[in-house]
């Protein structure tokens, strides 16, 4: 029996001391390194006002990791919706399938729609949904208690973000209606309410794989599930609601063109190492690096582990990342292997995205090339 395929998640990370320039030449190097490692696909993310993250256009990105590969899978995990208009999104991707054809994914995500969404409700006094209490472990996987985004969301930083990803005035129409609307261009048969057709050039007829992203079990997995494309659920980002999310996208899942059956990624955070405790050493930034993203700073360029040695936590601070730090999966191979088997038979994935964040390149390529021999064999 074949191992369950591996895939890679990249953010492109900036490391303390280090240039964007390093961090997307990293990248390049990588996708070149994880397609002889025997890692399925490649995707860049989208991430913005991040001092520590420099993948903020994965289309641009996107073709010049396709160009440096040859049979690797390249896409994005995920172009945020919410930021760009169907067409823009079609004519990006068609670009690409034109120049790599049948290698492009085009990941899909609402995040732009539901940070919207979720300011109007608190704002109108809606209360937070009720949560669970406390951890559970299920079958071995941790399922933390949900973090709640509320202080986050209501930060003038992340109002002046928002601006600025956006023209003004503008606002983000329902998510399931622009995936209609990518699909309809892709399929050429897009009409608006009048019956007038239009025609994106290059995009149409682009042999894409479309996916929906999500880290819930809300509109993203539903959507996805009802119309038969595969589905990519975020541990990594929402560990708490996982399982939630996988639930919900096989619930509504219909066959379709795309697929006949559900099928689920499950993203995981990981660090690998020759020994336990060398991995331990190498994710110690991750805690301060999660501290920046959940204080609205951003994430900030990646510490090393001496810098991370030298930071004095308050208890306030290390409950802000606890769900983060607790669900990253760090060791030597055999520890990470395990531990990525269990959320996978938890989680009944059909493939993992693992993303890996080290201060030093060399140590990020070691960690996927030692997962990759332990995983493949």
């Amino acid at each position: 029996m074949s191992p369950t395929p591996l895939s890679v998640l990249d953010l492109s990370p900036v490391p303390s001391g280090g240039t964007v320039g390093d961090a997307l030449r990293n990248t390049v190097d990588l996708a070149r390194r994880a397609e002889q490692f025997g890692y399925r696909r490649y995707w860049l993310a989208e991430h913005h006002f991040a001092a520590g993250v420099a993948s903020a256009a994965p289309a641009v990105l996107i073709g010049q990791v396709a160009a440096a590969t040859s049979a690797l899978r390249v896409g994005s995990g995920a172009v945020q919706l919410g930021h760009q208009t169907a067409l823009a999104v079609v004519e990006q991707f068609g670009t690409l399938d034109a120049l790599f054809p049948g290698r492009i994914d085009l990941g899909l995500g609402r995040s732009g729609q539901r940070r919207v969404e979720a300011v109007r409700e608190l704002a109108a006094g809606g209360p937070e949904p009720a949560h669970r209490a406390g951890p559970q472990v299920v079958d071995g996987l941790l399922i933390p208690a949900p973090f709640s985004f509320a202080k986050l969301l209501t930060s003038p930083r992340f109002a002046l973000y928002s601006a600025l990803l956006q023209q003004p005035g503008a606002e983000s129409p329902d998510f399931a209606d622009q995936v209609g609307d990518i699909l309809a261009l892709l399929r050429g048969e897009y009409r608006d309410e009048s019956g007038l057709d239009a025609h994106a050039v290059p995009g149409e007829g682009a042999d894409l794989q479309v996916w929906l992203l999500g880290s819930s079990g809300g509109q993203s997995a539903q959507l996805a599930g009802a119309l038969g494309l595969p589905f990519a659920a975020n541990y990594h980002v929402s560990p708490a609601t996982v399982l939630e999310a996988v639930r919900a996208y096989r619930a509504a899942f219909r066959p379709s063109a795309a697929l006949a059956e559900p099928y689920v990624v499950v993203s995981a955070d990981v660090v690998v190492a020759a020994k336990n405790e060398t991995a331990r050493e190498l994710a110690a930034p991750y805690g301060l690096w999660v501290r920046g993203i959940r204080t609205g700073q951003g994430a900030i360029p990646f510490p090393s582990p001496e810098q991370a040695a030298g930071y004095e936590w308050s208890a306030e601070e290390r409950e802000l990342v606890a769900d983060r730090v607790a669900t990253q999966f760090v060791g030597a191979p055999a520890t990470v292997a395990a531990k990525l088997r269990v959320l996978r038979d938890v989680t009944g994935a059909d493939e993992l995205l693992v993303t890996t964040i080290t201060h030093e390149h060399a140590a990020r390529v070691d960690s996927y090339a030692l997962l990759a021999k332990e995983w493949f064999g």
